[in-house]
């Protein structure tokens, strides 16, 4: 694998900034090395030019996730192929992509370095377990190795398009499985991609409680959370603050009966990419002092799974995302306690006194 410090193309302002980024980067190369296989043509490698013939996506199991994506044939066969939440907005408004050659934390290119984008020349082609119908590609102009070019065309399944992760090493690698990601504009979530309808392959969701800071009053409280992160080696199975809205109605049988607009949640589009529903492959479990009996999901509009506390829909909120030390990036928060919103009013779940 290229280090972390190899893939620092553009300078980092200030030599302090830049010392400390380094000796992060470093530490982050480090811990990773230690675990990668021989591989002639690791799952991590940057996209670096145009694609010299068609893309083959294919689907393959695994443990925790069930059925997901993967490149389907070339250097990269079997490496995991995952979707971002906030990609949606370039689809709803015409927004440039969330993952893009564009200034983030980490001063790497999101679309080419950290999350390599899977590329093809001509249409795509359905491997195994892949719904050709799903399959699609999207003109991109933003990757920072377009000298000389116009475009590429990246793969899309259902409409979002494909990536792979830097910390994958290996075919069977799933480091980027549901993991919150503060780094790409605007913040959203990675999750592998279930090939019967192109929704997130989540695996099981557990709910855990956090003690977190409260906005800016400089007081903590303790929150019901979800645990993301699940593979992400550098920050793995942290607990991000889960939210209910008040125009959704549900009650304590685990199942929503009614909403207020309807049997559809009025959080879609651009509410999802702020408040991304929490999803679940299957029923949730309920970490320690977190009442089972209270938790359940609703399907959603896509086919998804939405997790429910006492038939209220969960949601995670995209100004929480954060990667602790060394990286540092974001920082530690509930900050949507009481936001209000067009779609209603985002509250937390505090534990009983």
């Amino acid at each position: 694998m290229t280090t972390m410090v190899h893939r620092l193309r553009r300078p980092v302002a200030g030599p302090a900034a830049a010392a400390a980024l380094t000796l992060g980067l470093v530490v982050v190369a480090l811990m990773f090395s230690s675990s990668a296989s021989a591989q002639s043509s690791p799952c991590s490698d940057d996209v670096t030019g145009a694609p010299t013939g068609p893309a083959t996506v294919s689907a393959a199991s695994t443990t925790s996730y069930g059925r997901v994506l993967v490149v389907g044939s070339g250097a990269y066969a079997g490496c995991s192929l995952y979707l971002l939440t906030s990609d949606q907005l370039h689809a709803l408004n015409g927004a440039p992509f969330a993952c893009s050659d564009n200034v983030n934390a980490l001063k790497m290119p999101c679309d080419s370095d950290l999350w390599p984008a899977l590329l093809t020349q001509g249409a795509p082609i359905a491997g195994p377990g892949v719904n050709p119908r799903l399959l699609g590609t999207v003109t991109r102009t933003d990757f920072d190795f377009l000298a000389g070019l116009s475009s590429v065309k990246q793969v899309t399944y259902d409409g979002y398009p494909l990536y792979r992760f830097f910390l994958d090493k290996a075919p069977g690698d799933t480091q980027g499985a549901n993991l919150d990601d503060p780094v790409t504009s605007p913040p959203g979530i990675w999750y592998l991609v279930d090939p019967r309808r192109g929704t997130p392959a989540t695996g099981q969701a557990e709910l855990d409680l956090e003690t977190a800071p409260l906005n800016d009053t400089g007081l903590d409280e303790i929150v019901l959370a979800a645990r993301m992160n699940n593979d992400f080696s550098a920050f793995p199975n942290a607990t991000f603050p889960v939210y209910t809205l008040s125009r959704d109605h549900g009650d304590e049988r685990g199942d929503i009966r009614r909403h207020e607009w309807g049997h559809e949640s009025p959080c879609q589009g651009l509410c999802a990419v702020c408040w991304p529903p929490l999803l679940t492959s299957d029923r949730p479990v309920a970490g320690p002092d977190v009442d089972q009996h209270a938790l359940g999901f609703i399907v959603r509009p896509d086919g998804s799974h939405q997790v429910t506390y006492h038939g209220r829909p969960l949601y995670l909120f995209s100004k929480d995302a954060y990667i602790a030390p060394p990286v540092g990036v974001g920082t530690q928060g509930i900050n949507g306690a009481g936001a209000h919103a067009p779609w209603g009013e985002f509250n937390t779940i505090p534990t009983l006194p």
